[in-house]
């Protein structure tokens, strides 16, 4: 094995394809690879931490993990967030309501863990001129990049860690929230002028503040993450056609500005089975596949590797529908050393949960998998 590397050195041996000293782990450096807030608190206190709660991502209740956390558990990544627009539609609407920057209201039903989104904007019948009229977010509001250079700093003076950097979405998650699933989908066959009006008006927005982000901290970070999830549990959302006529341009066009204002390697998270694009997706320039949603179809870690791994990273891979949850400490354990074993040969991994840790995760489990991920030697 290779000598004793930093933080920050063991995850770039491994996104670059080199064999790291340990495989790298990562909890919380992107608002997909975090914890939910009841979860977190148990963590945090079976950790003798009393908890500062900052949520990342407000809809599905993911946490900043604190330092104090990372450092327990010997994670090597840390995450920069945009900040929210001085200047939106964003309101607060009562107890446990909100419209975010885009228009979107979400409520916190009783009982729930996650917020619901009960209006969709842009649904409905409507027309081209609904979709320039739309009140869009200003994407030069200094509000999106103002901490930025502070949080980068911060994590170049008291850590050795991994810098990765979140930019927006590029376009399919926010036209589903705008437009609603039901119509978003029905327009493909219906409506595909209107679509890729949509489509186009979102990315417009996104891709502006993309920039504006990367002028301010592109060059200085090591990974950038961006996330539309293409998948679902048994294929891709749409039909291989529709992906590659109104989806695959689109992106090509966000990941090659990314590449031309940073160095940084690009991550893309997109949940479900993407067996379909993978290679689709390589050519467009992503380095780094998120979650490996390893319990999805056709996405089995072992034929990944040996299909893509010389050209592709992969960063997750604990099955959290299933082992994560309802397994015990040892089948969290068998399948950490199967995770690592399967991706980890010649770098091209970092371990972590399959998306966010959910609230019915035991803290052993979330211990037992950071904890023997470090101790663990793996045969190659």
């Amino acid at each position: 094995m290779p000598k004793s590397m930093t933080h920050r050195e063991r995850v770039l041996a491994a996104i670059n394809h080199q064999q790291p000293d340990k495989v790298p782990l990562d909890l919380g450096s992107t608002v997909d690879s975090s914890i939910v807030v009841d979860g977190y608190i148990r963590l945090a206190q079976h950790l003798g931490i009393a908890p500062k709660i900052e949520i990342t991502h407000r809809m599905m209740q993911t946490v900043n993990v604190e330092e104090r956390v990372l450092r327990a558990l010997d994670i090597d990544t840390r995450g920069l967030f945009p900040g929210a627009p001085d200047k939106s539609v964003a309101a607060e609407l009562g107890l446990n309501q909100y419209r975010d920057a885009w228009g979107c209201v979400r409520v916190k039903p009783p009982g729930s863990y996650y917020y619901d989104q009960i209006n969709f904007p842009l649904q409905g019948d409507i027309s081209l001129s609904d979709i320039v009229n739309y009140p869009w977010p200003d994407p030069d509001d200094p509000g999106w990049i103002r901490h930025l250079r502070g949080r980068l700093n911060w994590i170049r003076q008291n850590t050795d860690c991994a810098a990765v950097l979140a930019v927006p979405a590029p376009f399919v998650h926010m036209s589903q929230y705008l437009r609603g699933f039901q119509d978003w989908y029905m327009d493909f066959i219906l409506n595909p002028n209107l679509l890729d009006a949509l489509f186009n008006a979102v990315l417009e927005v996104n891709t502006h503040i993309c920039k504006n982000i990367l002028k301010e901290v592109g060059q200085e970070v090591d990974i950038i993450l961006t996330a539309d999830d293409l998948g679902t549990q048994n294929g891709l959302q749409v039909s291989y056609a529709h992906y590659r006529n109104h989806i695959h341009p689109r992106l090509e066009k966000y990941f090659r500005l990314i590449h031309d204002l940073t160095p940084a390697k690009i991550l893309l998270h997109s949940c479900g089975s993407l067996a379909a694009i993978i290679e689709d997706l390589i050519q467009i320039g992503v380095d780094i596949l998120n979650p490996i949603q390893v319990s999805a179809a056709g996405m089995d870690p072992a034929v990944l590797k040996q299909r893509y791994g010389d050209r592709l990273a992969f960063w997750g891979a604990i099955n959290s529908q299933h082992i994560l949850p309802f397994g015990g400490v040892e089948d969290v354990k068998r399948e950490v050393e199967t995770r690592v074993e399967q991706l980890g040969k010649g770098g091209g991994y970092v371990l972590g949960a399959v998306h966010n840790i959910q609230p019915d995760v035991p803290v052993e489990n979330i211990l037992a998998m950071y904890q023997h991920a470090r101790e663990y030697v793996p045969s190659f």
